[in-house]
């Protein structure tokens, strides 16, 4: 079986990369499955004839995500918003994964994270979840998941992606770091959040500034303060 999952706080450059994986043409890419479940009651994902498979429940879409797994291999992203109990109540039906993660400087995504949704909440920025996940993968798996640094994959996606292709177990494809503009199916539902990459073409920093950051509001540099130590802990791991 061959699932691999990415695993991203919001904000994280996580869409971009779940992009140049469908560009390979190799894997079978399934786009936030437990946050869309989680938000809409039902989720659409790819079946085994190339049709459309609705899920209404985090068991049974991780048991279809084997099954899928089982054709060819599997890459699916997913972002920690949600604590999702269900991983944490069955650790059993994601034993047989490969956990990777990514994570992005927290001052620069909670900053974005808030131009998108103002009404963030300090649980929601997820570095916390990420953490309390990485340690459920290593423990469950007895492999410690590859971490990505945004950053990094910014400055060096040849350098980054041949190494997580590497560690991962797929070949590296050079041609999939470059790709059309333009959107994807699965991002509608939640749309707002995927303009960035929708208008992308390769892996380049956003060149952006936010209005409200952790430097000038008291709420988000709480945020920041709490997660950080999160993020510090993730990146020791980083490729």
């Amino acid at each position: 079986m061959s699932v691999i999952a990415m695993w991203a706080h919001p904000r994280a450059v996580s869409t971009a990369f779940l992009r140049m994986m469908a560009e390979r043409g190799d894997v079978t890419v399934v786009h936030e499955p437990l946050v869309l479940l989680t938000d809409h009651g039902e989720v659409s994902v790819p079946g085994p004839d190339g049709g459309t498979a609705v899920l209404r429940s985090p068991g049974d879409l991780l048991a279809h995500l084997a099954a899928l797994g089982r054709e060819r291999p599997v890459f699916f992203k997913d972002t920690l918003e949600y604590h999702y109990q269900h991983l944490f109540d069955h650790p059993e039906r994601i034993a047989g994964f490969r956990h990777t993660f990514i994570v992005r400087d927290p001052a620069r995504a909670i900053a974005s994270h808030h131009a998108v949704k103002p009404e963030v909440t300090c649980s929601e920025i997820g570095y916390e979840h990420q953490w309390d996940l990485f340690e459920l993968a290593w423990r469950t798996t007895g492999e410690r998941p590859v971490v990505v640094r945004a950053e990094r994959l910014l400055a060096d996606p040849a350098g980054v992606v041949s190494a997580y292709c590497e560690r991962v177990g797929l070949p590296y494809v050079p041609e999939a770091l470059s790709w059309r503009p333009g959107e994807r199916a699965e991002w509608r539902p939640n749309r707002r959040w995927h303009l960035d990459v929708m208008a992308s073409s390769a892996f380049r920093a956003p060149e952006r500034e936010y209005a409200v950051t952790v430097d000038n509001d008291e709420r988000l540099r709480s945020f920041h303060e709490h997660h950080l130590p999160y993020y510090e802990r993730l990146i020791e791991h980083a490729l």
